[in-house]
């Protein structure tokens, strides 16, 4: 018993079954076996052979985690696939893990250096991305149906008892707006409760005897932080200022406009000052909040802080003030606000005066493409700070200062200055800030490139993947919003026959949405051209003159030279492709904006034929955007329920997943946040037992492939230096360089993942970490950091052998214990082990 070894295999993506990872064969003619769960549960369990013979060298144990994220056919299927809608937070939650520097110890990360201020900026766009959810759901509530929706044929279209709102003091004054209002706030409480429901997931913490890493001890990689994947007390913070920011949002959109169309006088001003400087606090403690340790240490407390019971309490009295003031009667110096909506009747006579006006709320569209505005900028902040350092943040903060000089400018708010020329516009001001500020991208790298002996071959997009990770969340964020906008709007509007107008930004959303598809198209089309070439030179290699094959060998030439393609464009190729796609949206989107913000709807800029075909763009844009969310959801689902999708579309799912929720709380779980805690705490409490314990082993290999690799690392990372000298660490079809090493640079890096390495070699000089991977396999690559290297034959022959009539198969991502290189390196490393127990006087501390 005492020279027993384990071999602990943790699957990837593709959730491969226990009784797969454990080689469960059915015999002829019976059922096949089940695997004997001898730790957790159904979600997450680890199973071993229900007829393994204890006296085995090698005793093989799965855990099994894919039920936290996808790949179980549950009836929670469903409702995991509604995750997928909060992919854009998904997105802006991964982006402060890919900051180019992070320090290892979370204690000296200071708001003053480049890490500090990258990861303040980056939630602070997290921050504003929860604020566009909410503008969208105020679109919708407030202005489509609050305000623009005055007859009962255009709202009992709104699922709902709405029709209230068309007659009696409800159509009054601003009622209506109150009762819009609660459209926001509904989904506000709805994403809060989702958020609420998943703190589980933060609040897992290792147990058991030497399980946590002792204080004191210098970490040399963010991953070794004890707290790094217990963050229930920062998800509670952060969640609460998210849900009060945009509460305070969705409340100001209202208030705003009446205060503008109707301006206060005696106590309704009274009112309406403290309505706002309560609406306003909690807008500006989270802004500070983000960039403080209050918020960004993780660590297993809950308490919310001092200041959380502050900003619920504005905010509600805000909330209060607002309501007041949009249910009281119009004031006496405004004009009667009836009159500025849409005139009655449109339905039955759509060509009477003012039908066909834009009667949307005042000042909306504005708020919206500034929004946009706002939002862009702190993307190219982002992106200059993580590539050129905190110093470089004056090129676009010098440019944005410039635009709201010229803004204020334009808007005659300069006394002594004269006026601006009618003929300019506020988009002729915001395009050349933008690319001025663009310049910031330019700038030289803060730190030199990575070595090329490293493997990684290059930081990811020059050091801007902060920018692009989270501009991608952005741009699909807009894309839901100005998709439910536009069809909540074309529902209340059919045929054009009721004054119920969307905002104008949706509209040209809709035309650089239309851009952005040929964009992906073209993307893909080029990733299709290198792989045609990749393929082909492939298989030149593979069936050079003076090779004498055959026909059929031939043929399987092709077959092997496709998987090597595949293997080499996703290594080689995938990054840069993803990078220019995402920089040609990137920049769509920023045309966008500026148009956006001339008023002017895309088919009315030009008199010509062309505005006929922009207009049927723009408009098939905008229905397409609609489905977008439907499409993605639908998408999610396939990938709980198909296989070919679970390992294409799931990868980057589980990527995205796997980084805990340290920059916007209504991200989806993360599944990592049980995963690493569980195999901690079973690896240690295994090699914690007793010599007399039937259940002890000798030592311990974690064999994991491709995103179980990653787990294993975290958890390797994790253990303290006591458990670690027994055990040994595999992985397989892993992407630790290719796509962890360079994306995720400051945990996995050239100058990080060494220290991996480092902690699985003891105190004798013996090595612990063996990499596997195949010419084959697309996510599998050589590890520079790990002690030895195995290349894997795949297939093992171009033609049946020894009595075979099946050609081997290829196995390309899977079936790597199954190998004999794996099997011949397996029992090397375990007879290894059983020599390597500590005797009683040589410790284990």
């Amino acid at each position: 018993m005492a020279g027993r070894v384990l071999e602990l295999r943790v699957h990837g993506v593709s959730n491969t079954p226990p009784d797969e990872l454990l080689g469960l064969l059915p015999e002829p003619g019976e059922p096949a076996p089940q695997p004997w769960l001898v730790a957790g549960d159904e979600v997450t369990g680890f199973y071993r052979h229900p007829a393994a013979d204890p006296d085995e060298p090698v005793t093989v144990e799965a855990y099994s985690w894919g039920r936290l994220t996808s790949g179980a056919r549950t009836a929670r299927d469903v409702e995991r696939a509604l995750w997928t809608v909060l992919l854009p937070f998904t997105l802006a939650n991964v982006a402060l893990h890919a900051r180019p520097e992070i320090p290892a110890d979370p204690d000296r990360e200071r708001w003053s250096g480049r890490a500090g201020v990258a990861g303040w900026l980056i939630r602070l766009f997290c921050l504003s991305l929860t604020g566009t959810l909410v503008l969208a759901a105020t679109g919708v509530g407030v202005d489509l149906i609050g305000w623009q929706c005055v007859d009962r044929s255009c709202l009992r279209r709104v699922p709902g008892p709405w029709e209230f709102l068309a007659h009696g003091w409800w159509s009054e004054d601003a009622h209506a707006l109150a009762v819009g209002l609660l459209v926001p706030l509904a989904l506000i409480a709805l994403v809060g409760l989702l958020s609420w429901r998943t703190y589980q997931y933060e609040a897992e913490m290792p147990v058991g005897p030497g399980v946590v890493p002792p204080v004191g001890v210098p970490m040399v990689n963010p991953l070794q932080d004890p707290t790094f994947w217990c963050g229930e007390g920062q998800l509670r913070r952060a969640a609460v200022l998210h849900l009060c920011t945009g509460t305070a949002v969705a409340a100001a959109v209202p208030l705003g406009a009446v205060l503008v169309m109707d301006p206060p006088a005696g106590p309704r001003a009274a009112l309406a000052g403290l309505t706002v400087t309560l609406l306003v606090l909690p807008v500006a403690v989270a802004v500070v909040a983000l960039g403080r340790p209050y918020l960004t240490r993780r660590g297993g407390r809950t308490p919310l802080g001092p200041y959380s019971a502050l900003v619920v309490v504005s905010t509600l009295g805000g909330l209060a003030g607002t309501f007041a003031l949009l249910l009281l009667p119009d004031g006496p110096a405004g004009i009667p606000l009836a009159e500025l909506r849409p005139p009655r009747g449109c339905a039955a006579a759509p060509a009477a005066p003012g039908c066909r006006a834009d009667h949307s709320l005042p000042g909306f569209d504005e708020l919206i493409a500034g929004w946009g505005v706002g939002q862009l900028f702190l993307l190219v902040a982002i992106g200059t700070v993580a590539r050129s350092g905190r110093r470089a943040l004056v090129v676009p903060a010098g440019a944005a200062l410039a635009l709201v000089t010229v803004i204020a400018w334009w808007s005659d708010w300069l006394p002594g200055v004269p006026a601006a020329p009618e003929r300019l516009a506020l988009w002729m001001l915001v395009g050349p800030a933008i690319a001025v500020a663009g310049t910031g991208l330019l700038l030289p790298r803060a730190t030199p490139a990575d070595p090329p002996e490293a493997g990684h071959t290059g930081l990811a997009w020059g050091g801007r993947g902060p920018l692009l990770i989270a501009g991608l969340g952005w741009l699909l964020a807009v894309a839901y919003c100005t998709g439910a906008v536009y069809w909540v709007g074309n529902r209340l509007n059919p045929a054009d026959r009721v004054a119920v107008v969307p905002p104008v930004p949706v509209t040209w959303a809709g035309l650089v949405f239309g851009g952005s598809l040929l964009v992906v198209i073209g993307t893909a089309v080029h990733a299709g051209v290198l792989f045609a070439r990749l393929r082909r030179r492939e298989y030149q290699r593979l069936s050079r003159p003076g090779r004498r094959l055959s026909a059929h060998d031939l043929r399987r030439c092709r077959d092997v030279s496709t998987f090597r393609a595949l293997h080499r464009l996703v290594g080689e190729h995938a990054i840069p492709l993803v990078g220019w796609g995402g920089t040609a949206l990137l920049v769509l989107a920023a045309l966008g904006c500026v148009a956006a913000l001339s008023g002017a709807h895309p088919h009315g800029m030009s008199d010509s034929g062309w505005s006929v075909l922009v207009d049927l763009a723009a408009a098939a844009g905008d229905r397409l955007l609609g489905w977008l969310p439907v499409v993605i959801a639908t998408l999610g689902l396939l990938v709980y329920r198909n296989d070919t999708v679970r390992r294409s579309v799931g990868v980057l799912w589980d990527v995205g997943t796997f980084w805990p929720r340290a920059a916007h709380p209504f991200a989806p779980p993360s599944y990592a946040e049980r995963a690493v805690p569980e195999l901690q705490t079973r690896t240690a409490g295994l090699l914690a037992l007793p010599e007399d314990d039937p259940r002890r082993v000798a030592g311990i290999i974690l064999s994991g492939h491709s995103q179980g690799a990653v787990i294993c690392a975290a958890v390797l990372l994790q253990l303290p230096a006591r458990w670690r000298r027994r055990v040994r660490f595999f992985s397989y079809g892993c992407q630790l360089t290719r796509l962890y090493g360079r994306v995720f640079p400051a945990y996995f890096g050239p100058h990080r993942l060494p220290v991996l390495a480092e902690a699985l070699t003891d105190r004798h000089g013996r090595a612990g970490w063996t990499n596997f991977w195949r010419e084959t396999d697309p996510l599998g690559w050589p590890v520079p950091a790990a002690h030895r290297q195995v290349s894997v034959r795949d297939p093992e022959g171009l033609h049946p052998t020894g009595g075979e009539v099946v050609d081997p198969p290829i196995r390309s991502h899977g079936g790597y214990p199954d190998s004999p290189e794996f099997l011949v390196e397996r029992d090397r490393v375990a007879a290894g082990l059983r020599g390597a127990v500590p005797s009683p006087r040589e410790g284990v501390g």
